[in-house]
């Protein structure tokens, strides 16, 4: 089966480097929330933006187009064993896909102006979808992340 992908638009990102992600992560390894940029929708889909701004945050979609190759066991950032690549975000994957969940600050146009970009500029959009409730789990495990989480 082969899958074809599109991208939707671009991120807009004060993170030119896969390195200034890794250099935010260590200023603040509790995450890039207040870190804001854009996203840029391209025109023949601008139409679809159509009422995101009534949503306090989106889930986006993304291509990791720098990424080169995987391994099934990386080292993720701030441990130092080796983990299965399914248990990290690492970008480094057999399909280069992205998720994360940004807060919308404002629209203009086809432009989203939102607050917690972990993405590098020129990163492509594949999809946007709304954050909602059905998103939100109670009881949830973090594996091998909640010894980490404890020692914050």
């Amino acid at each position: 089966m082969e899958i074809k992908l599109r991208p939707i638009g671009v991120v807009h990102s004060p993170f030119k480097t896969n390195e200034d992600i890794e250099t935010e992560r260590f200023a603040d390894p509790q995450g890039f929330d207040s870190v804001e940029g854009d996203l840029e929708i391209f025109e023949e889909y601008e139409a679809g933006l159509k009422d995101t701004e009534g949503f306090s945050h989106l889930i986006i979609i993304f291509a990791f187009h720098e990424s080169e190759g995987y391994r099934l066991h990386t080292k993720p950032f701030l441990d130092d064993q080796l983990r299965g690549l399914f248990s990290t975000r690492s970008p480094n994957r057999p399909n280069p896909i992205g998720l994360t969940v940004v807060k919308v600050v404002e629209r203009k146009g086809n432009r989203l102006r939102v607050k917690g970009i972990d993405m590098i500029e020129g990163t492509p959009i594949l999809e946007i979808k709304p954050y909602t409730p059905r998103d939100q789990k109670p009881s949830i495990k973090f594996g091998w992340l909640e010894d980490k989480m404890k020692k914050k």
